[in-house]
């Protein structure tokens, strides 16, 4: 797989880093800059945006987060996705401040797949 073939949306269902492992959902857009590295940008529950810049190696995709809280306060942390196919990414990932037992978890399919269509 090449960097080329992961710009595009992905509907994203997740859950978070603590112990109840809340559920959430969203839409996760990933681009490509000047220098060939990752720009990504989620939009979680409607409402929540976050940023993030990485890079792609090896079918692996690693970006570091950010994102401002409730009490606008920004928070920081990596998310790592396995890139099973162009139109699949399953990932883990983790903030700062989160609970250290545990990590997040998030599924990511391209809008418009076969497999995406059966999740709506």
């Amino acid at each position: 797989m090449i960097i080329n073939e992961l710009v595009g949306s992905f509907n994203i269902t997740g859950r978070n880093q603590d112990e109840e492992g809340i559920a959430y959902k969203g839409i996760l857009e990933l681009s490509i800059d000047q220098n060939n590295r990752i720009n990504a940008k989620w939009l979680i529950n409607n409402s929540q945006a976050q940023f993030g810049t990485g890079f792609f190696k090896d079918n692996i995709l690693v970006i570091n987060f950010n994102y401002k809280g409730d009490n606008t306060e920004t928070y920081k942390g990596v998310v790592v996705y396995k890139c099973m196919t162009k139109d699949v990414l399953d990932g883990f990932w983790s903030e700062k401040h989160g609970n250290p037992l545990y990590l997040g978890t998030e599924r990511c399919y391209r809008i418009g797949t076969q497999k995406n269509e059966m999740l709506n």
